[in-house]
């Protein structure tokens, strides 16, 4: 089977199984794509996320329409996104056509609260993966403390948070290579 039809039945088998949106896919995603199909490395996956959480749109589907590009050009990023998005889009027509007065239902309210604590054990599993894989260490663990307390208890926004750290980014790498160059003269 061709890497954009298995793409397309995975992300397929991802989005239809897959409660709480993009950030509960990561383990899934992660033990498919990096572990079962050997696609792509656990580095290569980080850099994936993160450049998916920056770019504008849907976390999942930037996800997968960039490990499909990454694979097989376009014709991959297309069955990758469609493979993910296809299952939502039919529950979610198929929960309006049956469900919209669902206000009534107390029992499917309850149903969906009950979802929420297995979807942030979701969330939070791949954590732990991800601090090892970027190799945060305790010298460095202040880093992402201080952007969840300017976020959470702050209220910085996201956005003023993501251009500091361009921008920060951007005039380290340029110390970085002053320094080299001063090393390359002497």
């Amino acid at each position: 089977m061709g890497i954009c039809l298995e793409g397309f039945r995975t992300c397929f088998k991802m989005g239809l199984f897959t409660l709480g949106g993009g950030y509960a896919m990561i383990p899934i995603m992660q033990r498919e794509v990096v572990d079962k199909h050997k696609w792509l490395s656990d580095e290569d996956f980080m850099d994936i996320i993160s450049l998916s959480q920056v770019l504008p749109g849907v976390f999942a589907v930037n996800m997968s329409a960039y490990i499909g590009y990454r694979l097989k050009g376009v014709w991959g990023a297309m069955c990758f996104t469609l493979g993910t998005i296809l299952p939502s889009f039919v529950i979610i027509l198929l929960l309006a056509l049956c469900f919209y007065n669902y206000n009534q239902w107390h029992w499917l309210e309850a149903i969906f609260k009950g979802i929420r604590p297995a979807v942030v054990a979701l969330i939070a599993a791949p954590c732990v993966r991800m601090w090892k894989t970027a190799n945060i260490k305790l010298n460095t663990v202040w880093v992402p403390v201080l952007i969840a307390t300017l976020i959470w208890l702050v209220g910085v926004s996201p956005v003023w948070v993501i251009v500091a750290v361009v921008v920060g980014a951007y005039l380290y790498g340029r110390v970085l290579k002053m320094d080299e160059e001063k090393e390359e003269r002497l």
